[in-house]
């Protein structure tokens, strides 16, 4: 069968608006009492990357989450919501985002996102065992409720990648370290939602990010609200909208590959799909881990995360993120009065620095060498 993603306009956060769109997503793909019924507890699982204002286009828009808790509680579900976000605890990023206070009016408990409960899953691709949050491993079912973002590692982040938080804390970091290249990690992330398999999934593309993405990127309006069961297919769609080729995203071509969902089989019910063509997203065909097979080729081909010396505030965010032992970048002799320095070799080409730098003072750049054979 084809899937199926409602799309839908959705001009502004207008609370009257997204609540009128979100109602109608969910009509089209056959109401809330499709994916939960009345008694069921339910996680909510937002964008929470880091604490940032709504208007930043970071994290999930707190009318979203608010329009989709809303319905999910008519339809009888007993919820609760939560993140492992990349830096800072849940309910401090959770109120910066404006969500936290939703919850609380709406009545919404706070779900256990520090905590974990290893569980097997023989049917792993690539990964045989998951440390997954305890009240999602406790509960009935997930409800994602992704961003449409960039981002150096995987192009974008969407529907798929939105499961990562649901890994608590530091064990984030294992991954990175464990499956630097971006092929393995998608791998791990499309296993991680064959395990999950979330309800539904409510992708936020009202206002998006470009560019230097998932946080120090530029908002960019797009105006629409994504549902499905399937994360594929949104993602897919996602791509669309970037004007970025699907086939560039291990995390759609894996998805599609591995079973868990489809990017090439989708019917599209209720508005026409937007696409923008100068939407700033990484469109080349190299991989973005390219070069890693060599510390030769790593220092000359692969990209890797480059500080901005004029805009790096010396706040030590990319020394405390980065997940190698030793730093891979780290203050230079210790002297926190000028920027911290990356050490190439080390460096497995996460971006982590990148995506938590809170002042957009690191961007991904391909060397010299490395420009010139991608030509």
């Amino acid at each position: 069968m084809s899937a199926r993603v409602a799309v839908v306009r959705c001009e502004t956060y207008e609370p009257s608006e997204v609540s009128g769109a979100i109602r109608r997503a969910l009509d089209l793909l056959g109401g809330a009492g499709r994916f939960v019924s009345p008694g069921e507890s339910i996680v909510l699982k937002p964008n929470l990357l880091v604490a940032s204002a709504a208007d930043k286009a970071v994290t999930t828009h707190p009318e979203v989450f608010a329009a989709v808790a809303t319905v999910l509680a008519e339809a009888g579900a007993d919820l609760a919501w939560g993140d492992s976000p990349g830096f800072g605890g849940a309910l401090g990023v959770g109120k910066r985002a404006g969500i936290a206070q939703v919850a609380e009016r709406l009545g919404i408990q706070m779900a256990d996102f520090e905590h974990g409960r290893t569980v097997p899953f023989t049917d792993g691709g690539l990964i045989k065992q998951f440390t997954i949050a305890e009240s999602v491993a406790a509960s009935d079912g997930l409800v994602s409720l992704p961003k449409l973002k960039t981002h150096a590692l995987t192009r974008m982040t969407g529907a798929v990648k939105n499961q990562f938080g649901c890994i608590p804390g530091l064990l984030k970091g294992e991954f990175h370290t464990r499956m630097p290249d971006v092929e393995r990690f998608s791998q791990m992330l499309v296993d991680l939602n064959r395990l999950l398999r979330p309800r539904f999934f409510v992708m936020d593309a009202v206002v998006a990010m470009e560019g230097n993405g998932p946080r120090g990127g530029d908002s960019r309006q797009v105006g629409v609200l994504l549902a499905s069961d399937d994360p594929v297919a949104i993602d897919a769609l996602g791509c669309r909208i970037m004007s970025l080729d699907p086939a560039l995203v291990d995390t759609v071509v894996y998805g599609e590959k591995w079973g868990l969902g489809s990017a090439s089989d989708i019917e599209i019910l209720g508005d026409e799909l937007p696409v923008l063509p100068d939407y700033r997203v990484n469109r080349e065909s190299a991989s973005t881990t390219r070069g890693l097979g060599s510390s030769l080729g790593k220092r000359l081909l692969a990209p890797r995360p480059y500080i901005i010396a004029e805009r790096c505030t010396r706040c030590g965010t990319c020394v405390h993120v980065c997940p190698v032992d030793p730093k891979a970048v780290d203050w230079g002799a210790g002297d926190h009065r000028v920027p911290p320095v990356h050490d190439y070799d080390r460096c497995i080409r996460c971006y982590c620095c990148q995506e938590m730098c809170p002042e957009r003072a690191i961007e991904v750049k391909t060397p010299l060498l490395g420009r010139l054979i991608r030509r």
